[in-house]
């Protein structure tokens, strides 16, 4: 869907004034059409080159934007005769000589490169061909816009003095044009106005006054033409004045009502600004307490900090000694640590020795345990032959024959005889 933005008509969506405005260039055209191969240069929407058509041999619109080509193509492309492309107007997609009559209507103004686009002109019309081109006079134009400011689609407009120059440079003829929308008093039956008489009243002439221009440029003689009244359709001024008149009457009276709802709006919004205003005042004692109340915050704040980073300054310093305490601790548990592993290694070996050394000493114990049986049964059986032999000693000395031969001096010496005597 093509919308109307301002950088080219849509049918349907601008203002009948606008409308005709853009039509009445084509219906001008239209005049030097007749059976010739056409070019609709910045077609737009195309609802000019169907105009063309009516009496043209053949009609090429071509437009730069896709959308208004498939709008054009879409309500337009129905004759036989008229055909519409995509493309750049600065760099034209068509052989040279290939048209009778190129028309660009609000064009140029548009283009970056307007001398290109002047040469691609000249080059497509035939050598006999025609160039029809309008464009806005800056010096209203900008009368005009002064609210809204330049055009954002223009990139350069022309005085009438700089367009005729322009084109000049180009073609050896060149008939430059007004376009203005006139308040006329028209005289005419109600079948039809073709033809008749037209009275200028003098000084309504003036190109720097004039809404457009509309140049006929040529590098053949220009063909003949007379000045050209478009009437719309809508062409009784007065009715419609008092139609758009009684139109504004009531929207002025919708605006009396919206103004009367305004008003009652703006006094209830007074009525509440005066409340508000009430309030306001309150909040604005309560912001001042409020300040108060933070600014001694703010210095208990400076003091806290302050007792706070001497705190802080306390605490890193008890860190610090912490910390040397903990180093030496450290140390000191490294050294323990050491020593530990020196002495458990130490234990390792004593346990070693002591399990070496208790094992020997049991061997040994076993051993003299094992001699001392052997001793005592020696020494239980020595006692026996004691025994034995003192009872034998006993029984010797007891004997009357022993004692006998004690007493000669015969015999060995027994104890208990040998006792002196008393």
């Amino acid at each position: 869907m093509v919308e109307f933005t301002g950088e080219r008509v849509v049918p349907g969506q601008v203002e009948p004034d606008l409308w005709n405005e853009h039509l009445a260039r084509y219906a001008f055209a239209a005049r030097f059409a007749e059976g010739r191969r056409v070019l609709d240069a910045g077609c737009g929407a195309g609802y000019g080159s169907a105009e063309l058509a009516r009496v043209a041999a053949s009609v090429t619109g071509l437009d730069l934007s896709p959308e208004a080509i498939e709008w054009a193509r879409q309500h337009y492309a129905a004759p036989a005769l008229v055909t519409f492309l995509n493309g750049s107007c600065a760099m034209l997609p068509f052989r040279a000589g290939a048209f009778d009559l190129v028309v660009a209507f609000e064009l140029i103004e548009h283009l970056h490169q307007q001398t290109s686009f002047l040469a691609e002109c000249r080059r497509v019309l035939a050598p006999d061909g025609l160039l029809i081109v309008s464009t806005p006079n800056t010096l209203y134009y900008a009368e005009a816009r002064a609210a809204a400011g330049p055009n954002p689609f223009h990139e350069h407009e022309f005085e009438a003095a700089e367009f005729e120059a322009a084109l000049r440079a180009w073609f050896a003829n060149v008939s430059l044009l007004l376009q203005n929308r006139s308040e006329c008093f028209a005289f005419y039956p109600p079948s039809g106005w073709h033809g008749g008489e037209t009275i200028a009243e003098p000084g309504a002439d003036r190109a720097e006054e004039a809404n457009f221009f509309v140049a006929l440029c040529s590098n053949a003689p220009l063909p003949a033409f007379e000045p050209l009244v478009y009437v719309p359709r809508v062409a009784n001024l007065l009715r419609e004045r008092e139609r758009h008149i009684e139109k504004l009457r009531s929207e002025l009276t919708q605006k009396e009502r919206w103004l009367a709802e305004v008003t009652a709006e703006r006094d209830q919004a007074l009525e509440l600004a005066r409340e508000t205003e009430t309030a306001l005042q309150q909040s604005n004692r309560w912001a001042e307490q409020v300040s108060a109340d933070l600014a001694a915050a703010r210095e208990r704040i400076v003091e806290l900090q302050a007792h706070f980073a001497a705190e802080q300054q306390r605490a890193q310093e008890s860190i610090n000694r912490l910390e040397a305490q903990l180093e030496r601790s450290n140390r000191w548990a490294e050294q323990v640590s050491a020593d530990l592993a020196a002495a458990g290694e130490r234990i390792v070996e004593l346990q070693e020795y002591f399990a070496a050394e208790q094992l020997r000493a049991q061997e040994s114990i076993d051993g003299l345990e094992a001699e001392n049986q052997k001793k005592t049964e020696w020494a239980l059986k020595l006692a026996g032959e004691v025994d034995n032999l003192s009872a034998q000693i006993a029984m010797v000395i007891a004997s009357r024959w022993v004692r006998a031969g004690h007493k000669i001096g015969m015999g060995p010496p027994l104890p208990g005889l040998d006792k002196p005597a008393q």
